[in-house]
């Protein structure tokens, strides 16, 4: 089972590569924190205080090349946790076909925030974590 969640804080620190953002649970009070790269959160950050740039940026190109291929995004899932590493999946609807893309948690977000879908965690994630 998947559990809606919200980008509850992003946590910047522009010395380290290693930025923080944390995801919480919307109808309760797990939070999922989830270490990311400077590029991802400033993507994230940038798109969130509705900063545009003159030319897309990469996730707003992945999200323009879906639509442009006649997909929309879905939904995005964190969806599994192993040796440390967090797995996530974009789903996009192709045609009423739902296609299941492997993607980095960063990226996943990055594009769910570009694209303005749902976030997801699987259960057993917010278990394992």
């Amino acid at each position: 089972m998947d559990i809606e969640v919200e980008l509850s804080r992003i946590i910047i620190d522009e010395t380290s590569d290693q930025q923080i953002i944390v995801l919480k649970e919307k109808n309760g009070n797990r939070n999922l924190p989830i270490v990311i790269g400077i590029v991802e959160i400033m993507a994230i950050d940038r798109r969130l205080k509705g900063k545009t740039t003159i030319r897309p940026l990469t996730h707003d190109l992945l999200g323009n090349v879906i639509g442009a291929l006649g997909a929309k995004v879905e939904k995005v899932v964190i969806s599994d946790l192993g040796n440390h590493t967090y797995y996530a999946t974009i789903h996009l609807n192709s045609g009423g076909k739902i296609i299941k893309v492997d993607s980095r948690p960063s990226d996943a977000i990055a594009v769910g925030v570009a694209t303005n879908v749902p976030l997801f965690v699987a259960e057993h994630v917010f278990e394992s974590a």
